[in-house]
This record gives structure tokens, C-alpha cells and sequence, in this order.
């Protein structure tokens, strides 16, 4: 769609997409036209991918610093380990809350029980920078299963609140800065406002379609809508619709990125690549494995 100058929208977003072995990953964040949303610097969207028996995901061990990350699962299932000892399978609904701080590595795999029977997956992994205060906090982990978020239910909306605040309720994840992660689930003719409540906004559509009131055209599957701050946004739903809802207050300084590695200073990305390459991260207990820091071009 084209957009005016009198729109509530600033821009709409087309993830890039690459195949991982079968499995597609569609990363809206960071993009061309935007590199963050609030404190969102990472938005990676993932299947629905139908796995046969005996196949699966192995992500092997690799470090972060600097963010925290989200995982969130529409369907199947990830068993996450990290250095810290933590081992944790994610089911539909569920968070998973891993903040990096100073440094932590962690895997993500098929369990050996789903890998026989083989399924689904579909969901998202999100990357949160840190504020600079909690850069190098130490690292952390935390699981929060779907029942204890909060759920605002009516009018043919389901609102569950991931991380964050807003619906006048704030979730048990334990997020650094001002934020709001959420899954909006709206039946055919519903309509959904979003508050101001955070200066930057956006959609993230997972399924079906969904109008703006007082703009025209719509938005489909897998478009990162962003609206402009202050505007007041209500959602149409256009058919059976899913979104994700994200945003909060940016933060202040600029965060480098490289590979898995987010800070406000050059210098510690620089440390934690030498960290990484030499060796002096803490492993995840029982694996062997890991991925190597990529070479640079």
C-alpha cells in the first residue's frame, strides 16, 4: 500500500527470509527501512515447519551478550540448555526469558521424544537489548508457562500479555525497560485498539488480515506494520487474524551488532569476539559442541 503523509502508518516492513535445512526463518528486525522497535532489535519469525520423523532442530551452542531473549511457540515444542546449567523445554503458549548480561551460551533442539514422532513448529525468538546500566548484568534465566499470563478475553479478541506492560496489566516476565510483547488472536470482524501507551508501536501479522481504521488497504501475513507515535490505532480484522503486538520506549545510546553479540560500546563486542574465539565462555554442561565465530568479510 501506499502511504500518505496523513497516515497513522510509518512504514510497513517485508522480512528477509532464509532457509536453515528446511526450516524458514523470517527476520523483520533489524531491516533496511528500521533497525529497532523500542527496545526490540531482533524479530525473527519462524515456520510453521512440519518436521517427519527423525528430524528436528540443533542449534548448537553459541554465546550472547548484551540482550535478552524471548521465545514464544504457537505450536510444538525446544529444550533449551544454557551455561548456567539450565535445561528447559517451551511449550505453546510459554515464554522463554534467557538474559545474556555479561555473556551466557545456550542451545535450542528437538527433544529425542519429539524427534521420534517428529510435528510441528511455529513461533518466534525475539532479541531485547539491554539498557546500558544492565549490560553486564549476570546472566539469567527464567520460564513462564502460558497460564500465567495475563489474558483479556471479548468482543472476539484474545489478548495475552508475553512481556511487559499494557492492558492496564503488567506479565511475570522480568523485562529491563519500558515494553509490551503480545498475542492478539481476532475473529473475523473484530476490532481492537491499541493505546498510546508506548512511543513506538507495531504489528507483526502472523496470519489472516487486518485494515487500520481510517486507512485504507490491508495487511497480510508477515508484514511488520509500524505506526507513527501518539497516533490512535484500531484494528480491523478482515478475516480469522493473528498478530503480534510490539514496542516501548527506545533506548538512548545506539547498539552495535555482530552476530550474536549486542552493546552500546564497539570495544566490548570486540572483547567478546576474542572471548569467544579463544575459548573463555562458559560451556553448556553435557555438549560438546558449538558454532565457531563467523569470519569476517
Amino acid at each position: 500500500m501506499t502511504i500518505q503523509s496523513n497516515s497513522l502508518i510509518e512504514s510497513v516492513i517485508l522480512p528477509n527470509s532464509r532457509d536453515i535445512g528446511g526450516f524458514t526463518v523470517r527476520r523483520a528486525l533489524p531491516s533496511a527501512q528500521r533497525r529497532t522497535v523500542g527496545p526490540f532489535i531482533f524479530f525473527d519469525a519462524f515456520g510453521p515447519a512440519v518436521f517427519r520423523a527423525g528430524d528436528g532442530i540443533d542449534v548448537r551452542p553459541h554465546p550472547h551478550i548484551g540482550l535478552a531473549t524471548l521465545t514464544y511457540l504457537i505450536e510444538g515444542e525446544i529444550v533449551h540448555r544454557d551455561s548456567t546449567g539450565v535445561v528447559q523445554a517451551i511449550a505453546p503458549g510459554d515464554v522463554n526469558w534467557m538474559t545474556a548480561g555479561r555473556g551466557i551460551v545456550h542451545s535450542e533442539r528437538t527433544s529425542a521424544d519429539r524427534r521420534t514422532r517428529g510435528g510441528l513448529l511455529f513461533g518466534q525468538q525475539i532479541w531485547i537489548a539491554l539498557p546500558r546500566t544492565h549490560e553486564e548484568i549476570d546472566p539469567g534465566f527464567s520460564h513462564h508457562a502460558g497460564a500465567t499470563l495475563p489474558l483479556i478475553a471479548g468482543d472476539g479478541v484474545e489478548a495475552r500479555l508475553i512481556a511487559g506492560s499494557g492492558f492496564g496489566k503488567t506479565a511475570p516476565v522480568p523485562v529491563y525497560s519500558d515494553m509490551i510483547y503480545a498475542d492478539l488472536v481476532l475473529r473475523s470482524g473484530a476490532r481492537f485498539q491499541i493505546a498510546a501507551d508506548h512511543d513506538e508501536r507495531a504489528i507483526y501479522v502472523v496470519s489472516g488480515a487486518v485494515g487500520v481504521q481510517g486507512e485504507e488497504g490491508q495487511f497480510l501475513q508477515d508484514q511488520l506494520v509500524l505506526f507513527k507515535p501518539g497516533a490512535e490505532i484500531v484494528l480491523l480484522a478482515l478475516a480469522e487474524t493473528r498478530v503480534m503486538l510490539l514496542g516501548g520506549a527506545p533506548l538512548p545510546e545506539e547498539r552495535h551488532i555482530f552476530w550474536n553479540f549486542v552493546s552500546s560500546s564497539r570495544e566490548r563486542i570486540e572483547q567478546a569476539k576474542a572471548d569467544w574465539r579463544d575459548g573463555h565462555f562458559a560451556g553448556v554442561p553435557g555438549e560438546t559442541e558449538f558454532i565457531p565465530l563467523p569470519v569476517e568479510t
